[in-house]
């Protein structure tokens, strides 16, 4: 999380569990809320924080384009929000949304900015202290290169005081934080049985990864998307998204008029052992979504699958 925060564990659950401990632990019932969506998990966000009784406001872009923090602005002085809710990388289109500038114009309106990073943590920068992130949250099997089960979360000191002055208690019991924290904390007081392997198994991801060192790891990603996204180009391939905001840990890849998007995936799976997937809500039947996350994100692999592709298509 590139982050000093005292509050930084790991929730016992996915990454959707993560999402919705920080909505649960940050919304109140009449609090406003502002989501923005551009993906299929902007959508979620707005679910869970209806569910816990926010007064919801959202504003758009198109599936694979991202928001400017002018747009964000004008949201917020139409209706000011106590949180605002956005993905940095969104798993279902292949955007990655820039947020120092989204970060400062929350704070200038007073409200905690949450972020999800499930598809970016550990394989591209964060960045939640230098860009003044107050809610994040990740999921250990994207970049991570662990089992899934566990959901990274980390709450900035704004966060904390937040959740130290709720009025109501938190309305889940499982993901309460304040009772969470005393369990990892020096009190050790019991709350759940938490997954003791799959905490071993992000203790070693995490290792891997400082071994490695962030820096090398993000520069390896990039490198490895680059080498994609070009071999795509040269088999007539079109990203979905514009290459400024392109996703260096998964991309989204129009399928082909004509072409049994299925099919192709099926037949990658079946004669090459290579699984990529197929798009999400809007973009269902639309694209390919094509990881490269973590170990899986290596030259080899890209090669492989360039090959596969050219002889499916």
């Amino acid at each position: 999380f590139e982050t000093e925060n005292r509050l930084t564990i790991p929730i016992s659950g996915t990454g959707s569990a993560a999402m919705e401990a920080a909505i649960a632990n940050m919304v109140e019932p009449g609090d406003p809320v502002l989501i923005c969506i551009n993906g299929y998990f902007g959508s979620r966000m707005v679910d869970m924080a209806e569910r816990y009784g926010a007064q919801v406001h959202t504003i758009h872009r198109p599936w694979g384009e991202v928001f400017t923090p002018e747009e964000v602005a004008q949201a917020l002085q139409k209706n000011p929000a106590k949180v605002v809710g956005i993905v940095h990388a969104e798993t279902s289109t292949g955007a990655l949304q820039p947020l120092d500038a989204i970060a400062r114009v929350v704070h200038e309106h007073g409200g905690l900015f949450l972020v999800d990073a499930v598809t970016s943590l550990g394989g591209v920068p964060v960045g939640v202290d230098s860009i003044g992130i107050d809610i994040c949250y990740s999921g250990t099997q994207k970049c991570l290169s662990c089992p899934p089960g566990l959901g990274p979360l980390t709450l900035g000191p704004r966060a904390v005081e937040a959740l130290k002055n709720r009025t109501h208690k938190v309305a889940n019991w499982y993901l309460d934080l304040s009772m969470i924290e005393k369990y990892w904390g020096k009190e050790r007081t019991y709350h759940h049985t938490a997954p003791i392997s799959s905490n071993y198994a992000l203790y070693e991801g995490l290792r891997i990864v400082a071994e490695e060192g962030l820096a090398a790891r993000w520069d390896h990603h990039r490198r490895n998307a680059e080498l994609l996204w070009g071999g795509l180009q040269n088999l007539g391939l079109e990203p979905h998204v514009a290459l400024e905001h392109r996703l260096p840990t998964l991309t989204t890849v129009r399928v082909p008029k004509g072409v049994e998007e299925a099919q192709v995936r099926a037949r990658l799976l079946k004669d090459y052992n290579i699984e990529i997937a197929g798009g999400l809500g809007e973009l269902k039947g639309q694209v390919w979504r094509i990881g490269l996350m973590g170990h899986s994100s290596s030259r080899a692999n890209v090669t492989l699958l360039l090959a596969a592709l050219k002889d499916c298509l």
